[in-house]
C-alpha cells in the first residue's frame, strides 16, 4: 500500500504523476485566465472603449476558438499531446504578455486586443482537446469517476478563486498586471505539461492525414446516438444558460434586485453549487450514469425560470446553488461515460466535437439576446431560455442509449476498439 498516488489512480498506474501535473497546471491557469478575462474588459473601457468594443474583444477569443477546435482535436490524436499543450501555452503566454505590455505602456489599439485575444482563442482551441484527451488517458477505467470529480473539483475552486482574485487586483492595480499575471501562469503551467509522460500511451498509427483524421473522428462521433445527441442538446443548452447568465441575468439584477451585488452572491452561489456537487461525485457512482446525468441538466432551466419572476435574492441563490450541483453531476457522468467507451486514439478528436457542439452557439446566442428581448420582452425571453432547456433535455431521454449505457465493473468490459457503448438490455 502507499500513499504516494493521485487521488483516484491506483499506485503504480503510469498516468499519476501526469494526473498530478494536470491538475496542478489546470489550476493554475484558471486563477490566472478568469482573472485576465475581467482584466481584458476594464483594459478595453481603460483605453475609452465602451461596451460594444468589449463586445468585439470577447468575440474575437470566441470565433478562433471555435473555427480552430475540430483541427485541434485532430492535430492532438495526431501528435503528442503534451507537446500540443505546450505549444498552445506558449502562445497564450506570448499574446498574453504583449497585452498587458500595452495596455502598461500606453492606451492599446482596439484592433490590437482583438488580434491578441484572437491569437488566445486560437491557443485555446488546439488546448482543449489534448488536454482532455491527456486527462482521460491518465486514469484507470475502475477510478475514472472520482478522479474526474477531483480533478473538477479543483478547477471550479481555481475559476472562482481566480475571478475573486482578479477583482481583487484591478481594484488595486493597473489592469495590465493582472494580464502580466496571466502570462506567467501559462509559462509555469506550460512547464508543468513540458514533464508530462506519454510512454504508456501506444504509438499512433501513420494515418491518411488531417482531412482523414477529421473524418474518421466525425465518424466515430456520429456512430454513437448518445453521443452525437447530447452534444446537440448542449448546443442549446449552453446557448441559453449563456444568454441568460452573461447578457439577461446583470440586466434583472440591475433593474430589479438592486444592481450588481445580488448578482454576483447569486454567481458566488452556483460556484459553491459546483464544488459541492463535484464532491458528491467523488462519493456517487450512478450505474447508469448518462441517465442520472440527463436528469440533472433540467435544473439548469432554474436560473432563467427564477430571472423571470423574479425571485429575491435569496430564492435566486438558492436556484443557482442547484443548478451548480446539478452540472457537476453531469459533467462527471459525462466524461466518465466518454473515457469508458471512446478509444484513447480518438479521444481528443471526439472531445474536438464535443467542445465544438458546447461553443458553437454561443457567440449567436448572446448576440441575439439583445433583439429577442427587445421584441418579445425579457420575461418571455427568460422563459423560453428555460422552456429550451427542458424540451431538448426531455428529448434526450428518448435515446435507449441514453437511458441504458452503464458503468463498466471490470477492465475488461470495454475494449479498447469497441464500436458501440455498453448498452444494458431493457428491463422486461
Amino acid at each position: 500500500m502507499t500513499t504516494a498516488s493521485a487521488p483516484g489512480l491506483p499506485a503504480r498506474h503510469p498516468g499519476r504523476d501526469n494526473y498530478r501535473l494536470l491538475t496542478a497546471a489546470a489550476v493554475i491557469t484558471g486563477l490566472g485566465t478568469h482573472g485576465a478575462l475581467i482584466a481584458a474588459a476594464f483594459a478595453v473601457l481603460q483605453a475609452g472603449g465602451d461596451g460594444g468594443d468589449v463586445g468585439l474583444v470577447a468575440a474575437a477569443r470566441a470565433v478562433p476558438l471555435v473555427l480552430f477546435l475540430l483541427i485541434g482535436g485532430a492535430v492532438a490524436d495526431r501528435l503528442p499531446r503534451h507537446r500540443v499543450m505546450v505549444a498552445a501555452n506558449a502562445l497564450n503566454c506570448g499574446s498574453q504578455a504583449l497585452f498587458a505590455w500595452l495596455v502598461l505602456a500606453g492606451e492599446p489599439k482596439l484592433w490590437q486586443m482583438m488580434l491578441l485575444t484572437a491569437l488566445c482563442g486560437t491557443g485555446q482551441a488546439f488546448f482543449n482537446p489534448a488536454a482532455e484527451g491527456m486527462l482521460m488517458s491518465s486514469v484507470d477505467r475502475e477510478r475514472a469517476s472520482r478522479a474526474f470529480a477531483l480533478f473538477r473539483m479543483a478547477t471550479q475552486g481555481a475559476t472562482i478563486g481566480g475571478a475573486a482574485l482578479g477583482g481583487a487586483m484591478i481594484a488595486a492595480m493597473d489592469p495590465g498586471w493582472v494580464l502580466a499575471v496571466d502570462a506567467a501562469a501559462f509559462a509555469v503551467a506550460g512547464a508543468l505539461r513540458a514533464f508530462l509522460d506519454v510512454g504508456h500511451i501506444p504509438a499512433r498509427e501513420p494515418g491518411g492525414g488531417l482531412l482523414s483524421d477529421l473524418r474518421d473522428g466525425w465518424r466515430e462521433f456520429i456512430g454513437r446516438p448518445w453521443l452525437w445527441s447530447i452534444v446537440a442538446q448542449f448546443s442549446v443548452v449552453v446557448a441559453a444558460v449563456g444568454a441568460t447568465e452573461s447578457v439577461y441575468g446583470p440586466l434583472v439584477a440591475q433593474d430589479e434586485l438592486g444592481g450588481a451585488r445580488p448578482w454576483g452572491f447569486a454567481l458566488a452561489a452556483f460556484g459553491a453549487g459546483t464544488l459541492s456537487g463535484a464532491l458528491l461525485m467523488t462519493r456517487w457512482k450512478p450505474r447508469r450514469m448518462l441517465l442520472a446525468g440527463t436528469l440533472c441538466v433540467f435544473p439548469l432551466a432554474l436560473p432563467a425560470a427564477g430571472l423571470a419572476v423574479p425571485l429575491p435574492v435569496t430564492g435566486l441563490c438558492a436556484v443557482m446553488f442547484v443548478s451548480g450541483v446539478a452540472i457537476e453531476v453531469f459533467g462527471v457522468a459525462w466524461m466518465t461515460a466518454m473515457h469508458q467507451e471512446i478509444p484513447e486514439e480518438k479521444l481528443s478528436r471526439v472531445s474536438a466535437y464535443d467542445w465544438f457542439g458546447s461553443v458553437a452557439m454561443m457567440p449567436v446566442a448572446t448576440a441575439l439576446a439583445g433583439p429577442v428581448e427587445s421584441l418579445v420582452g425579457r420575461d418571455r425571453a427568460l422563459w423560453g431560455c428555460a422552456a429550451l432547456i427542458v424540451v431538448v433535455t426531455g428529448a434526450v431521454l428518448f435515446v435507449p442509449e441514453v437511458r441504458r449505457l452503464t458503468r463498466a465493473t471490470a477492465p475488461e468490459a470495454v475494449t479498447a476498439d469497441a464500436k458501440v457503448g455498453r448498452i444494458s438490455e431493457p428491463a422486461g
